[in-house]
This record gives C-alpha cells, structure tokens and sequence, in this order.
C-alpha cells in the first residue's frame, strides 16, 4: 500500500471590524469593569447586547448596567484546554445569567473539577489585570458565595470609547490529499509537473483533483506537462505576507503549463515587476532541494499568441 501523505496546516489572519454604538458600549464597558446589556422594547435585557430586537428586528440602543455576579444555567466540562482558550488549565464552559440579565453570556468557570460545578450556582467575574476592551477583559467566571452585586448606574458614555477591534481568526488541521495529488506531490520531488487526462473531454488538469471538473468523471491517465508554460493574468502585490521572506511588489500569476489545460499559481522572478504581462513565457526555478519550484522566470521566447491561451484565463 502506498504511502499516506499528510502535513499540519494554518490558515490564520487578522479580522478588523468597526463597532457600532452598541457593541462599543458593551466593550468599552468591559475595560472599565462595568457590564452593560441592551434593554428591548417589552422590558428585557440582553447580555451580551446585540444592536436589533431577536424578537421585533427593532433597532435598540438603550443601554443598561447588569451585575458582575449571577448563575450558571447550564455548563460542560473542559478537561484539555486548547492554545488561545481563556485557562490552560481545566475548567467549565458555562452559560452564565448576570444579575438584572434575562439572557446568558458564555465564558469560561474557573472550578478545581466538573464535581465542583453545577447548574444554579453563584458565580462572579473575575476581571483581567490587564483590559484592552475585549471580551478577554473579563478573564473567567469564579465560584462566589457573597451578596448579589449591585451596578453602579453607569449610563453607557464614555469619554474614550472602544471604536474597533482585531479578531485574529486562526485554523488548525491535517491535510492528507487523495490518490490523484500524492502522485502530483511525489512528481514534484522528481521536479517534474504531473496531471490527469479526463476520458471524456481529454483535458489535461493541473494539479489533479481525481475527477473532471466539467464531466464529472474519475480521472485516472497521468500526463506529464511543462516545465515551461505561459502567463494568462496575474497580480502584483504591495503588501507583504507575514513570514514570507519576498520583497514587495512582486507577481503572482496563472501559468498555464504547456500540454495543461488549467492554468497554475506561481510567483514570476527575474524580470522587473512592472514587466511581467499576459503571453509571457516562463519556465520554473528550483532551490536546493526544494520539492517545489520556487518561482518562473522568462524563458525568452516569443509571447505566446492571446488565442493559444485564452480558453485558460
């Protein structure tokens, strides 16, 4: 049997988003260890606040303090923590009820076992030592056995407001591809460029994915294509990428190998950015012991004829 291949991959980036008046409130709030909700208009409130009635779809910004105290409604155990959770250690997620909330927030319960945690009881917020205006401000949830706490009145206004915020968004998982791509990859570590010829239509595609995209059909007749390709369209790019050790500008392209009839990513090399155009002919650079080319350069051919590759763009 072949062997399995599988790699660990990250999908990670930044999310940016404004806030509204609400969600800014609520923020801002949290900073300043004050807990507000939303009140709507037949007298609930609703921690945390959401900006429009789940009920009506009404428009509500009436901004109300509830208590740093309240109840757990309901909770499950977390025996290992996860990297970014609020607690390395084990602890319970918990739906918790503020006092003068008529929804739960869900947060992390910080209890010595799931024994020690139950449905009905006390519970308070421990603030972060260090508030930035996130929902990380308020670190965990922790037993509390005193007085329900009661808000100081605070209105919602601020003179510093929190106006937006940075969610990183980040995925972790094993990719192990499927017959038609292991034998790409292995071509790859031969430096030679493998695809699959559909039975039915004879197109070539590159990478393989085991079947035609257009008929539907497995795809099973390997084709071996390139090295050299063209270019159908491309980019250029002004941002650098984290951890991507490329200058900025550079081209990122479709180059659609010769005998291939699907156009591949490549980043172009040894021509000046503001050269690189559509018919170019390139051919792939390899590194080292690199398993994959590690950008094209022009070949010095005559561009390709704009009929030859248009079906590819």
């Amino acid at each position: 049997m072949p062997e399995v291949l599988k790699a660990p991959l990250t999908v990670e980036f930044p999310f940016t988003r404004s806030l509204g008046p609400v969600q800014s409130a609520f923020l801002t709030g949290l900073r300043e260890r004050i807990v507000l909700g939303v009140r709507t208009g037949d007298g609930r409130t609703l921690v945390p606040p959401v900006e429009y009635d789940p009920v009506t779809a009404e428009e509500i910004r009436d901004l109300v303090e509830v208590a740093p105290t309240g109840t757990v409604t309901t909770w499950a155990w977390n025996h290992a923590p996860r990297r970014g959770q609020p607690l390395d250690t084990p602890f319970a997620w918990a739906l918790v009820r503020l006092d003068g909330a008529d929804t739960a927030l869900l947060h992390a319960l910080d209890a010595p076992g799931p024994e020690d945690v139950h449905t009905g009881m006390r519970v308070r917020i421990r603030w972060a030592a260090q508030r930035t205006g996130a929902i990380t401000d308020i670190a965990c949830f922790e037993p509390y056995d005193g007085e329900r706490a009661q808000p100081t009145g605070h209105t919602g206004e601020f003179e510093d407001p929190i106006t937006g915020i940075v969610a990183p968004a980040r995925l972790d998982y094993t990719y192990s591809p499927g017959r038609a791509q292991s034998a790409y990859i292995k071509a790859l570590s031969d430096r030679r460029t493998v695809g699959e010829r559909c039975p039915s239509c004879r197109k070539v595609y590159v990478p393989p994915r085991g079947a035609c995209p257009t008929c539907g059909v497995a795809t099973g007749e390997q084709v071996e294509v390139g090295p050299r390709g063209t270019v159908t369209t491309f980019c250029i790019v002004n941002i650098k990428a984290k951890n991507l050790d490329i200058d900025v500008p550079y081209v990122y392209a479709h180059i659609a190998l010769d005998g291939a009839d699907l156009a591949l990513h490549g980043r172009i090399g040894g021509i000046p950015y503001d050269q690189v155009r559509m018919g170019l002919r390139v051919e792939p650079v390899w590194t080292g012991d690199s398993r994959y080319p590690d950008h094209y350069r022009p070949t010095g051919e005559p561009d390709a004829d704009y009929e030859t590759y248009k079906e590819l763009l």
